[in-house]
Protein backbone atom coordinates (compact mmCIF):
# COMPACT_ATOMS: atom_id res chain seq x y z
CA UNK A 1 0.00 0.00 0.00
CA UNK A 2 3.11 2.35 0.77
CA UNK A 3 3.73 2.12 -3.14
CA UNK A 4 0.09 3.00 -4.04
CA UNK A 5 -0.04 5.64 -1.83
CA UNK A 6 3.28 7.32 -3.27
CA UNK A 7 2.13 6.79 -6.94
CA UNK A 8 -1.48 8.81 -6.39
CA UNK A 9 0.71 11.25 -4.60
CA UNK A 10 3.16 11.49 -7.29
CA UNK A 11 0.25 11.50 -9.61
CA UNK A 12 -1.40 14.28 -8.34
CA UNK A 13 1.97 16.70 -8.43
CA UNK A 14 2.26 15.88 -11.83
CA UNK A 15 -1.28 15.71 -13.19
CA UNK A 16 -1.88 20.18 -13.68
CA UNK A 17 1.61 19.54 -15.19
CA UNK A 18 1.63 17.20 -17.73
CA UNK A 19 -1.97 18.41 -18.12
CA UNK A 20 -0.63 21.49 -19.31
CA UNK A 21 2.20 19.81 -21.28
CA UNK A 22 -0.33 17.79 -23.11
CA UNK A 23 -2.23 21.09 -23.88
CA UNK A 24 0.30 22.16 -25.61
CA UNK A 25 1.42 19.32 -27.54
CA UNK A 26 -1.35 16.94 -28.55
CA UNK A 27 -0.36 13.00 -27.84
CA UNK A 28 0.23 10.45 -30.03
CA UNK A 29 -1.41 7.29 -30.05
CA UNK A 30 0.85 5.01 -28.62
CA UNK A 31 2.38 7.70 -26.07
CA UNK A 32 1.97 8.03 -22.31
CA UNK A 33 1.80 11.80 -20.17
CA UNK A 34 4.91 10.96 -18.50
CA UNK A 35 7.54 9.19 -20.67
CA UNK A 36 6.63 9.95 -23.78
CA UNK A 37 6.06 7.48 -27.08
CA UNK A 38 6.03 3.92 -25.95
CA UNK A 39 7.58 1.33 -28.64
CA UNK A 40 5.85 0.30 -30.80
CA UNK A 41 7.91 -2.69 -32.13
CA UNK A 42 6.23 -5.93 -32.42
CA UNK A 43 6.44 -8.19 -29.52
CA UNK A 44 7.88 -11.65 -29.81
CA UNK A 45 8.20 -12.88 -26.79
CA UNK A 46 6.73 -14.17 -23.96
CA UNK A 47 7.94 -14.30 -19.72
CA UNK A 48 6.49 -16.66 -18.21
CA UNK A 49 9.21 -18.52 -15.75
CA UNK A 50 7.90 -17.28 -12.24
CA UNK A 51 10.04 -15.91 -9.59
CA UNK A 52 9.53 -15.88 -6.00
CA UNK A 53 8.86 -12.78 -4.26
CA UNK A 54 12.39 -13.04 -2.55
CA UNK A 55 14.58 -13.25 -5.51
CA UNK A 56 17.46 -10.59 -5.16
CA UNK A 57 17.12 -7.98 -8.44
CA UNK A 58 20.60 -5.75 -9.23
CA UNK A 59 19.75 -2.60 -10.45
CA UNK A 60 21.97 -0.65 -12.43
CA UNK A 61 22.82 2.80 -14.09
CA UNK A 62 23.40 2.52 -18.18
CA UNK A 63 26.04 3.84 -19.46
CA UNK A 64 27.64 3.98 -15.48
CA UNK A 65 30.84 2.52 -16.83
CA UNK A 66 31.23 4.21 -20.64
CA UNK A 67 31.63 7.94 -20.18
CA UNK A 68 34.15 9.22 -22.73
CA UNK A 69 34.15 6.44 -24.72
CA UNK A 70 31.87 5.11 -27.41
CA UNK A 71 28.44 4.03 -26.34
CA UNK A 72 28.39 6.88 -23.64
CA UNK A 73 24.62 7.18 -23.76
CA UNK A 74 22.53 10.16 -25.06
CA UNK A 75 22.84 13.82 -24.04
CA UNK A 76 19.31 14.71 -24.27
CA UNK A 77 17.71 17.25 -26.60
CA UNK A 78 18.06 19.91 -24.63
CA UNK A 79 21.94 19.77 -24.68
CA UNK A 80 22.04 18.67 -28.00
CA UNK A 81 19.37 20.85 -29.60
CA UNK A 82 18.76 23.55 -27.20
CA UNK A 83 22.25 24.48 -26.37
CA UNK A 84 21.62 23.93 -22.38
CA UNK A 85 24.34 23.22 -19.85
CA UNK A 86 25.05 19.74 -19.25
CA UNK A 87 23.15 18.29 -15.89
CA UNK A 88 26.96 17.66 -14.67
CA UNK A 89 29.77 18.49 -17.53
CA UNK A 90 31.29 15.13 -16.06
CA UNK A 91 28.98 12.48 -17.98
CA UNK A 92 26.27 12.84 -20.57
CA UNK A 93 23.11 13.73 -19.20
CA UNK A 94 21.43 10.14 -19.54
CA UNK A 95 23.79 8.54 -17.07
CA UNK A 96 22.50 11.58 -14.76
CA UNK A 97 19.31 10.57 -15.24
CA UNK A 98 20.01 6.85 -15.21
CA UNK A 99 21.85 7.27 -11.91
CA UNK A 100 19.27 9.32 -9.87
CA UNK A 101 16.53 6.56 -11.39
CA UNK A 102 18.21 3.84 -10.58
CA UNK A 103 18.56 5.16 -6.92
CA UNK A 104 14.85 5.70 -6.78
CA UNK A 105 14.06 2.62 -7.44
CA UNK A 106 15.94 1.13 -4.65
CA UNK A 107 15.20 3.20 -2.30
CA UNK A 108 11.46 2.91 -2.88
CA UNK A 109 12.08 -1.03 -3.48
CA UNK A 110 13.33 -1.69 0.04
CA UNK A 111 10.85 0.11 1.91
CA UNK A 112 8.15 -2.02 -0.60
CA UNK A 113 9.75 -5.22 1.00
CA UNK A 114 11.90 -6.34 -2.60
CA UNK A 115 14.94 -7.76 -2.50
CA UNK A 116 16.65 -5.18 -4.42
CA UNK A 117 20.29 -3.73 -4.28
CA UNK A 118 22.25 -0.80 -6.71
CA UNK A 119 25.47 -1.58 -8.39
CA UNK A 120 27.86 1.28 -9.63
CA UNK A 121 31.42 0.64 -10.95
CA UNK A 122 34.01 2.23 -9.48
CA UNK A 123 35.20 3.73 -12.48
CA UNK A 124 33.28 5.93 -15.01
CA UNK A 125 35.30 4.59 -17.94
CA UNK A 126 35.99 0.82 -18.02
CA UNK A 127 37.34 -0.13 -21.83
CA UNK A 128 36.84 -3.43 -21.51
CA UNK A 129 33.66 -4.93 -21.74
CA UNK A 130 33.79 -8.15 -19.71
CA UNK A 131 36.33 -6.93 -17.01
CA UNK A 132 34.83 -7.84 -13.68
CA UNK A 133 33.93 -4.34 -12.66
CA UNK A 134 31.58 -3.17 -15.16
CA UNK A 135 27.61 -3.32 -15.21
CA UNK A 136 27.63 -6.40 -17.64
CA UNK A 137 30.04 -8.52 -15.70
CA UNK A 138 28.47 -8.03 -12.26
CA UNK A 139 24.70 -8.32 -13.84
CA UNK A 140 25.34 -11.26 -15.57
CA UNK A 141 26.91 -13.03 -12.42
CA UNK A 142 24.02 -12.04 -10.36
CA UNK A 143 22.38 -13.52 -13.31
CA UNK A 144 23.86 -16.92 -13.02
CA UNK A 145 23.51 -16.91 -9.30
CA UNK A 146 19.22 -16.95 -9.70
CA UNK A 147 18.80 -13.32 -9.28
CA UNK A 148 17.36 -10.98 -11.41
CA UNK A 149 19.43 -7.89 -13.34
CA UNK A 150 17.70 -4.50 -14.68
CA UNK A 151 19.71 -1.87 -16.58
CA UNK A 152 17.88 1.78 -16.37
CA UNK A 153 18.13 3.16 -19.67
CA UNK A 154 16.67 6.86 -21.07
CA UNK A 155 16.79 6.75 -25.09
CA UNK A 156 18.08 8.86 -27.75
CA UNK A 157 15.83 11.85 -28.93
CA UNK A 158 14.24 12.24 -32.35
CA UNK A 159 14.49 9.50 -34.96
CA UNK A 160 17.00 7.65 -33.04
CA UNK A 161 15.46 6.78 -30.37
CA UNK A 162 12.37 4.28 -30.02
CA UNK A 163 10.70 5.00 -26.78
CA UNK A 164 9.61 3.51 -23.36
CA UNK A 165 9.95 -0.20 -23.26
CA UNK A 166 11.73 -3.01 -21.68
CA UNK A 167 14.14 -4.90 -24.06
CA UNK A 168 14.48 -8.55 -22.76
CA UNK A 169 17.70 -10.61 -21.39
CA UNK A 170 18.77 -13.21 -24.58
CA UNK A 171 19.40 -16.20 -22.77
CA UNK A 172 17.59 -19.50 -22.85
CA UNK A 173 14.42 -19.69 -19.76
CA UNK A 174 16.19 -16.18 -18.66
CA UNK A 175 12.68 -14.37 -19.53
CA UNK A 176 9.91 -13.74 -16.56
CA UNK A 177 7.16 -12.70 -15.39
CA UNK A 178 9.39 -9.72 -14.47
CA UNK A 179 10.38 -8.64 -18.09
CA UNK A 180 6.59 -9.72 -18.75
CA UNK A 181 5.09 -7.52 -16.01
CA UNK A 182 7.72 -4.68 -17.16
CA UNK A 183 6.97 -4.75 -20.63
CA UNK A 184 3.10 -4.40 -19.62
CA UNK A 185 3.90 -1.01 -17.58
CA UNK A 186 6.30 0.35 -20.37
CA UNK A 187 6.03 -1.37 -23.61
CA UNK A 188 7.73 -3.89 -25.44
CA UNK A 189 11.03 -4.04 -27.32
CA UNK A 190 11.51 -7.43 -29.73
CA UNK A 191 14.29 -10.23 -29.01
CA UNK A 192 17.43 -9.44 -30.46
CA UNK A 193 16.97 -5.94 -30.84
CA UNK A 194 19.57 -4.33 -32.75
CA UNK A 195 20.87 -7.70 -32.99
CA UNK A 196 20.92 -8.18 -29.35
CA UNK A 197 23.37 -5.78 -27.07
CA UNK A 198 25.51 -6.79 -24.76
CA UNK A 199 23.37 -6.52 -21.73
CA UNK A 200 20.78 -9.01 -22.53
CA UNK A 201 23.32 -11.22 -24.12
CA UNK A 202 24.42 -11.41 -20.55
CA UNK A 203 20.75 -11.88 -19.22
CA UNK A 204 20.71 -7.92 -18.13
CA UNK A 205 17.25 -7.08 -19.05
CA UNK A 206 17.28 -3.01 -20.32
CA UNK A 207 14.48 -0.57 -19.74
CA UNK A 208 14.07 2.36 -21.58
CA UNK A 209 12.28 4.96 -19.74
CA UNK A 210 11.44 7.01 -22.35
CA UNK A 211 13.10 9.11 -25.17
CA UNK A 212 14.95 11.73 -23.59
CA UNK A 213 13.32 14.89 -24.94
CA UNK A 214 9.75 16.82 -24.92
CA UNK A 215 7.51 17.24 -21.53
CA UNK A 216 9.57 14.00 -20.51
CA UNK A 217 13.06 16.27 -20.38
CA UNK A 218 11.15 18.90 -19.58
CA UNK A 219 10.07 17.70 -16.39
CA UNK A 220 13.49 16.29 -15.41
CA UNK A 221 15.17 19.53 -15.46
CA UNK A 222 12.95 21.52 -13.73
CA UNK A 223 13.83 22.15 -10.31
CA UNK A 224 10.03 22.37 -9.46
CA UNK A 225 9.18 19.00 -11.00
CA UNK A 226 12.15 17.25 -11.03
CA UNK A 227 11.39 15.39 -7.56
CA UNK A 228 7.95 14.10 -8.29
CA UNK A 229 9.08 13.18 -11.80
CA UNK A 230 12.05 10.82 -10.52
CA UNK A 231 9.40 9.74 -7.87
CA UNK A 232 6.69 9.18 -10.48
CA UNK A 233 8.83 7.24 -12.81
CA UNK A 234 10.58 4.97 -9.82
CA UNK A 235 6.97 3.87 -8.54
CA UNK A 236 6.24 2.28 -11.75
CA UNK A 237 9.04 0.68 -12.07
CA UNK A 238 8.71 -0.58 -8.60
CA UNK A 239 4.85 -1.14 -8.97
CA UNK A 240 5.94 -4.02 -12.02
CA UNK A 241 8.38 -5.58 -10.02
CA UNK A 242 6.16 -6.33 -7.29
CA UNK A 243 3.26 -7.59 -9.66
CA UNK A 244 6.25 -9.30 -11.44
CA UNK A 245 7.04 -11.28 -8.54
CA UNK A 246 3.75 -11.39 -7.09
CA UNK A 247 2.19 -15.23 -7.41
CA UNK A 248 -0.07 -15.59 -9.06
CA UNK A 249 1.08 -12.79 -11.81
CA UNK A 250 -1.24 -9.92 -12.34
CA UNK A 251 0.28 -7.47 -14.65
CA UNK A 252 0.50 -3.49 -13.42
CA UNK A 253 -1.83 -1.64 -15.30
CA UNK A 254 -0.53 0.79 -18.48
CA UNK A 255 1.01 4.10 -16.64
CA UNK A 256 1.04 2.88 -12.78
CA UNK A 257 2.74 5.40 -10.93
CA UNK A 258 1.46 8.48 -13.25
CA UNK A 259 -0.80 10.11 -14.77
CA UNK A 260 -3.37 7.65 -16.72
CA UNK A 261 -1.29 6.96 -20.29
CA UNK A 262 -3.05 7.88 -23.68
CA UNK A 263 -5.06 10.82 -22.11
CA UNK A 264 25.93 13.13 -32.83
CA UNK A 265 23.07 11.44 -31.12
CA UNK A 266 23.27 7.75 -30.03
CA UNK A 267 20.51 5.55 -29.04
CA UNK A 268 20.88 5.24 -24.90
CA UNK A 269 20.98 1.23 -25.28
CA UNK A 270 24.08 1.31 -28.22
CA UNK A 271 26.29 -2.06 -27.67
CA UNK A 272 29.52 -1.01 -26.06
Amino acid sequence: MRVLRLSLLTALLLAPLLSAAGARTPLLPGSDPLTGPRSSLAKDWQGIRPVTPSIPILVLAGHADSQAMDGSGTSGAAVDLGGAAPMDPSMRDELYWNLLTARAVVELGRRSGLNIAFYEPPARTIAEADDPRTNWSVGRNHVAQGGYALEIHYDAYGPDGVGSGLIPPLRPWSRSRVDESLAAAFGPYPLGYRGGLGAPRRGIAILEIGKLEGPLEDSLRDPQRRQATIEAIAGRVVEALRAGVASPFSPPPDGVGSAPPGSSPRASSAAW
